[in-house]
């Protein structure tokens, strides 16, 4: 038997936040205690928050591992344990690693080739030999305006604990590129394109999203059902778009980019994501609506730290002080996206569920980790 007591720290429980004691023992939440306790080897917390471990559903950071500059591969082992370690680090207990799906190979461009498959192996072959700290699932992000999308989502398996299938429209002049300007700017920075090039980048991409749009959508969905996976919908702009995510059965919206389809998605019973990094910015930085305009409005269900894996827990510490309600700022990171990814192990401190536990404080209202536990064991 292996027991942890931690002891003399605010528990963030559902709906409130006391003073108490928190028993793991054997890999799970044994017990919560009010009051100090006085057993032996128990660990005084000194007044620090423990908080459900952190559940990310959507975040890129795999991806800066596997690429640290433009041009420039990492052995894709390495990358993954370094991104498990920093997750780890920042509090995040279980994650949905965001992996594209739908490949251009008609072009030049390196950045867009196909890389999920190999990668997903590899994560599912550390999970089995014991070598990741934190739990892994996959996302699949299936890029609507490629060349190779079906093909690519027929070589998972519903042994690949593929959670997520989100459905990604990056045609310009649609979504988050509906106005091309950010496209330009990013485009001719990374890729060096003069404004000709770019408007011929711009044409080809319009020309193949209207190609295939109709048939890589329907791919994705029926994929998504064929993996048992959530279906999520990007990029969200219209209450247009939000309708026909509704139609294909999307639970969740990741980043509605207005507040109109913000509405437009609690309408339909999606549950709203939205990224920490906007909310710890202060805004988008791509234009498009504010996090924190969103969440004073009561459209945002979800945090994601989308780039940035310290943002999640800063996100919802920040959210916590704007309500006043720590516990319900945490649960935008905690029971909400384990709610929305189905998973019922985990997400909430109580008796019985998985010990994926964090200890962090907070100093002039940012949070500083301590800890991280998952299933009981220190990992961070």
């Amino acid at each position: 038997m292996t027991e942890t007591i931690l002891t003399n720290a605010r528990l963030v429980l559902d709906g409130e936040t006391r003073t108490g004691t928190l028993v793991l023992r054997d890999g799970a939440i044994a017990a919560i205690d009010d009051g100090p306790s006085m057993a032996p080897g128990a660990i005084d917390c000194a007044g620090d928050y423990l908080a459900p471990g952190l559940v990310e559903l959507h975040t890129d950071n795999l991806e800066r591992h596997l690429t640290p500059r433009p041009g420039v591969d990492w052995p894709v082992r390495s990358a993954i344990a370094a991104h498990d370690s920093e997750l780890a680090g920042a509090g995040i207990t279980t994650v949905f690693d965001a992996l594209r799906i739908g490949s251009m190979v008609s072009t030049r461009r390196t950045d867009y080739r196909a890389y999920a498959r190999d990668t997903a192996s590899a994560i599912l072959a550390m999970r089995a030999q014991a070598a990741l700290r934190i739990s892994h699932f996959l996302h699949l992000r299936a890029e609507i305006c490629s060349e190779t999308l079906p093909e690519e989502l027929d070589a998972f398996t519903p042994e690949d604990r593929v959670g997520i299938v989100s459905l990604m429209d990056h045609t310009p002049g649609q979504r988050q590129f509906r106005d091309t300007t950010q496209l330009r700017t990013y485009m001719k920075g990374k890729h060096g394109l003069t404004d000709d090039g770019f408007e011929a980048h711009i044409a080809e991409q319009q020309a193949l999203g209207a190609r295939v749009r109709a048939d890589h959508e329907a791919a994705a969905v029926a994929g998504a059902h064929r993996l048992g996976a959530i279906l999520a919908s990007h990029d969200d702009t219209t209450a247009a778009h939000v309708a026909a995510s509704a139609g294909h059965g999307a639970a969740i919206a990741e980043f509605p980019t207005t507040a109109e389809a913000a509405a437009a998605c609690h309408a339909h019973e999606i549950r709203v994501m939205m990224g920490a990094p906007n909310l710890v910015r202060g805004g988008s930085h791509s234009g498009n609506v504010a996090t924190a305009e969103l969440a004073g409005a009561g459209l945002v269900d979800i945090l994601s730290s989308d780039y940035v894996p310290a943002a999640l827990l800063i996100g919802a510490v920040q959210l916590g002080a704007r309500t006043g309600d720590m516990a319900r700022g945490l649960a935008t990171v905690t029971a909400a996206p384990a709610t929305a990814a189905g998973l019922t192990d985990r997400g909430r401190l109580a008796p019985g569920l998985r010990g994926d536990v964090i200890r962090f404080s907070v100093l002039e209202g940012a949070p500083l980790m301590r800890a991280t536990w998952v299933r009981g064991a220190r990992v961070a």
